[in-house]
């Protein structure tokens, strides 16, 4: 089986391919602080309760494939492959790592890892010219154009962070529960403030998407727009803009990636 890790800055994603079926997944909170002996432990433990898999560390997995925006966590799972996983081929999603989809922004390396990921995926399903709205953190618009390049994006407070400025700046406001309100029209404060994360966030997709479609295609109707991340099923009944909703686009973009390099190492 193949294990894949999309660490990002709040949540680590995990994910176990049979092939190209993912038929285990875990979410589980971002800690920079934890070391490599640590995430073997918790590796460990999550991975143990699958029945497919052995009760050593390291037993089932055949491949690990792992991006991550948080360069501690990526020390660390380095380690932790060379330590745990030493028989195992490990990809790690850095500058040099093929991906196949070619980057076309001023400064290639300073796109994060995740975003390069999530365009591999796209091209792999959707074809290009595509729209990846990752809602996560930060709200991440990425264009591919029809060729399968990756052209560039936009980088967007996400909710959570509105969520909690919300709270700590307003003095008579507070943190809330991320759902959805009866009406757009608040009733009370809590439900006036679920609407504008709900619906302004919305509108935010709706209105960026529609802009970047006009730059990335002669006819914005052949652009596919995929939402993925967290927090993307908070506006999937709200925006009018998104054709497809895929969970998993990272870390089926990192198999991908995987199986491009491995057959180079």
């Amino acid at each position: 089986m193949l294990l894949t890790i999309d660490v990002g800055n709040s949540h680590t994603v995990l994910g176990l391919f049979d092939g190209e079926e993912i038929v285990e997944h875990w979410r589980i909170s971002t800690d920079a602080r934890r070391t490599a002996d640590e995430l073997a432990v918790l590796l460990q433990g999550l991975m143990g309760m699958h029945p497919l898999l052995g009760v050593e560390l390291g037993d089932g997995i055949e491949g690990i494939a792992i991006c991550s925006t948080v360069p501690a966590v990526l020390h660390e799972l380095r380690e932790v492959t060379r330590r745990y996983y030493g028989d195992v081929p490990a990809v790690l999603v850095e500058p040099g790592v093929k991906t196949g989809v070619p980057v076309l922004t001023d400064n290639p390396k300073e796109v994060g890892a995740d975003r390069i990921i999530n365009a591999v995926a796209a091209v792999e399903l959707y074809g290009g010219p595509a729209i990846v709205v990752d809602l996560g953190t930060a709200t991440t618009f990425d264009a591919v154009s029809a060729r399968g390049e990756y052209t560039g994006g936009v980088i967007a407070p996400g909710i959570e962070i509105s969520v909690e400025a919300l709270g700590v700046k307003g003095a008579q406001l507070r943190k809330i529960e991320l759902a959805r309100p009866r009406s757009v029209i608040g009733k009370n404060t809590v439900e006036a403030m679920q609407s504008g994360i709900v619906y302004g966030f919305a509108g935010q997709i709706d209105g960026v998407v529609e802009r970047m479609k006009k730059e990335l295609a002669a006819d914005p109707d052949d652009v596919t727009v995929i939402a993925t991340g967290g927090l993307a099923p908070m506006v999937l009944g709200e925006s009018s803009v998104i054709d497809e909703h895929e969970p998993w686009l990272t870390l089926i973009g990192l198999r991908l990636v995987y199986e491009r390099n491995i057959a180079r190492m």
